[in-house]
């Protein structure tokens, strides 16, 4: 389509500011932005859309408008909500450069401005996928028309005979056409989000292609359609929330036609994306509330009111009030010039889908607040049984890693890190202070291990683990020289297996005739052993303090 061709539409509100002589531009696509420099997402063609919110003085307005005429877009559209009016030293830098400016009403939606493009761009290209373009309006629909994603896929099944699949970053299914039959297998999906995470952490473009077992996938990035509300993104702020499309084919061998349509469908299934997040916004804000009333010692009658207001919203029908457990995540990049509060955030929501949770929103029990580079989840737990050993059910810090510690970690890539607490379940508003301290404390174990993706929980916190990683690291390593290192270089020497058989003689409780047992030994052999122990390090294995000290320098070791 022709750039003069929006003017035509009125429903666009758009209007133009500069480049009257550069209206017959071809439009190959639409990108929206505030990044400072989006050039790494800019192929040629687009009409970039912006909310303004890099520009923080006339002076940015030159060299943002310079990266795009450089990646040859088409045109770039400014919106009013920001500012007001646009600023004349974006008008005069788009004037030097001969790129088109127009500026969107505060009243048109970008999402509007995308869909028209994108229909229009894709109907002219190609019409085998035509009618993915025009049911656009259908997906978006939350009736019976509606569907989200799955319309457009079953589209892609039935127009192009392909079968696709939409992943959450962890490569958690978030649809799949009824072409592409049952579900991918989980090891599958997780497998194609740490390819797709890794691919966008080294900067590589879309499609990623990768082959597991026989069959070939290509990967499309689906990157947020909204407007940011950053001045300048890094990669790390987005790369751990964005979704995937997942296609069984092999890209490399398509026409750049059939690129360009799979890449629309990618643009249409981002508004779904947004569409979500915007709905998760009243469970963020009830939980950004009772944290707040939390942190600040506020009355546990007014918590529980504020709890009373959440409970409906997050368990729809409960009777009662419901348990509740706090879930704290930070993430850290190296620098510390990224804040990973929000990106702590949307993995937490991620994390903390139930699968057997009914609705249209899987995460609709999940509220989460962030501040800093710390997200905290307020989790309700509609009925708390009592386990054989008496602990009290709920979540579980290991379990909630297990299944997306590959992909995270192919996403933190070796910069970042992710560590997780998670407090035991509380009755009642005046327990929560204490659950937060308690998740924020059983993160910090977390944060000690090694380890891109950690967790712990408050079952540790009751143990000489908690103490143990607030050792510092000098101390840690002159303690369990001083004790183990003369024994390590005596096993060098002499393979006499000291270490295990003091690892041995600590686990028996000290016990000769049970430890001998264990190891195979005639009691008076591990005497002897015993003896070049205590003779080695000048201890003395019957005492409880020598006993204690070999302990945790094994377990420091």
């Amino acid at each position: 389509m022709r750039l003069r061709a929006l003017l035509d539409t009125d429903a666009l509100g758009l209007r133009l500011l500069g480049g009257e002589d550069e209206l017959d531009r071809t439009v190959r696509g639409v990108m929206t932005t505030d990044l400072k420099d989006p050039s790494r997402y800019l192929a040629g063609g687009e009409l970039v859309l912006t909310g303004l919110a890099w520009r923080h003085d006339a002076a940015d307005s030159e060299p943002f408008v310079r990266i795009l005429a450089g990646a040859g877009v088409a045109a770039l559209a400014a919106g009013e909500a920001e500012l007001g009016d646009i600023p004349d030293d974006l008008v005069l830098a788009c004037a030097r450069h001969r790129l088109p400016l127009f500026a969107v009403n505060e009243s048109v939606a970008f999402a509007t401005i995308t869909e028209h493009v994108v229909r229009q761009v894709s109907g002219e290209r190609a019409g085998d996928l035509a009618a993915v373009v025009d049911r656009h309006r259908r997906m978006m629909t939350s009736g019976p028309a509606g569907g989200g994603p799955d319309v457009v896929l079953d589209l892609l099944g039935s127009d192009l005979d392909l079968r696709a699949w939409v992943l959450s970053p962890t490569g958690r299914p978030i649809a799949g056409s009824k072409l592409a039959g049952a579900a991918l297998p989980p090891d599958v999906c997780a497998k194609l989000a740490a390819e797709h995470l890794a691919a966008a952490r080294t900067g590589r473009r879309g499609p990623h292609r990768m082959t597991v077992g026989s069959t070939t996938y290509s990967l499309f990035p689906v990157r947020s359609s909204g407007r940011s509300t950053g001045a300048s993104r890094d990669v790390r702020e987005t790369v751990l929330s964005d979704w995937l499309l997942a296609v069984e084919a092999d890209a490399g061998d398509w026409p750049e036609e059939r690129l360009d349509l799979l890449q629309g469908v990618t643009q249409l299934i981002a508004v779904e994306r947004d569409r979500r997040d915007a709905a998760r916004t009243v469970r963020r804000r009830l939980a950004q509330e009772v944290l707040e009333l939390v942190q600040t010692g506020a009355a546990p009658a007014e918590i529980a009111a504020r709890l009373r207001v959440a409970a409906p919203v997050l368990l729809p029908g409960l009777g009662a009030a419901p348990h509740w457990q706090v879930v704290v995540a930070r993430v850290e990049w190296e620098g510390g010039q990224i804040e990973g509060g929000p990106v702590a955030q949307s993995l937490l929501e991620e994390i903390l889908v139930d699968p057997l949770s009914a609705g249209p929103e899987h995460s609709d029990r999940i509220a989460v607040a962030h501040t800093g580079d710390e997200a905290i989840a307020l989790v309700p737990l509609p009925a708390v049984s009592t386990e054989h050993d008496g602990s009290e059910a709920g979540l579980l810090a290991d379990m909630l890693l297990e299944s997306v510690r590959d992909p995270l970690s192919a996403g933190l890539n070796d910069d970042g890190r992710l560590t997780l607490g998670v407090s035991a379940a509380v009755h009642s508003a005046e327990g929560l202070r204490g659950a937060l301290e308690e998740a924020r404390h059983a993160r910090r174990v977390a944060a000690a291990r090694p380890g891109r993706v950690c967790a712990a929980g408050h079952q540790e916190l009751a143990s000489h683990v908690l103490l143990l990683p607030f050792v510092p690291d000098d101390v840690r390593r002159a303690f369990t020289a001083r004790l183990l290192d003369p024994l390590r270089d005596y096993d060098r020497r002499h393979r006499a297996e000291l270490i295990p058989t003091l690892e041995a003689f600590l686990d028996c409780d000290g016990s000769w005739t049970r430890c001998a047992t264990r190891l195979h030994l005639h009691v008076n052999t591990l005497r002897y052993r015993v003896g070049r122990i205590e003779q080695l390090t000048s201890r003395d294995l019957s005492r409880l303090e020598d006993k204690l000290d070999f302990f945790l320098a094994l377990r420091m070791s």
